[in-house]
């Protein structure tokens, strides 16, 4: 059966998810990208994992996943065959002198959640970050996530900052919390 998730991070055609086999973390494709565009979107509308407040278009995210089919890689998480996460390297800024440290992003479905999906995205796009030879990952954590936060602790990240009221959402303030990884 082919499913897929809908925009509120639910299975299309099949409710009842009791039986899922384990994960696999492949590359991202440009075939993913409704998947992945999906699960952007639902947060970008109800979450502050980004602060984001447009949705992205389809080409915008096909643009994406080519981009970071090149030095910056994504990753993608599937369960039966249904991508349910993904997790990006992204260069941390554009001058040249910070060119060996990047910033991750990692998002997984409401539904899987609590799976184990985020560390094997994020020890996935980790050990990418060691063979293309990068030094450092920042990773940036906006709002109240005190579940990425613990995540990224697990894998070695340290909390290096926190940037106090920098975003605005939903009509609150909203902090972001730096942690960095030495590779």
């Amino acid at each position: 059966m082919n499913r897929s998730l809908t925009a509120a991070g639910q299975w299309a055609r099949s409710p009842e998810v009791t039986c899922m086999t384990t994960a696999t973390v492949r590359d991202a494709e440009v075939g993913d990208a409704e998947a992945i565009m999906a699960l952007y979107n639902h947060e970008v509308l109800t979450g502050t994992a980004t602060f984001d407040l447009e949705t992205r278009s389809l080409d915008a995210q096909i643009e994406w996943i080519e981009e970071h089919q090149r030095a910056n890689p994504a990753v993608v998480a599937e369960l039966d065959s249904v991508v349910v996460g993904f997790a990006s390297l992204s260069p941390f800024k554009t001058r040249a002198a910070y060119r060996t440290t990047v910033e991750n992003s990692i998002y997984v479905a409401e539904l899987a959640q609590g799976r184990g999906i985020g560390r094997l995205l994020l020890s996935a796009i980790v050990e990418r970050a060691r063979m293309a030879g990068f030094h450092t990952i920042i990773a940036r954590i906006g709002g109240d996530n005190p579940a990425s936060m613990a995540l990224h602790e697990s894998l070695g990240y340290t909390v290096v900052g926190i940037e106090r009221q920098v975003g605005r959402k939903f009509g609150r303030w909203l902090d972001c919390t730096e942690m960095q990884l030495m590779l």
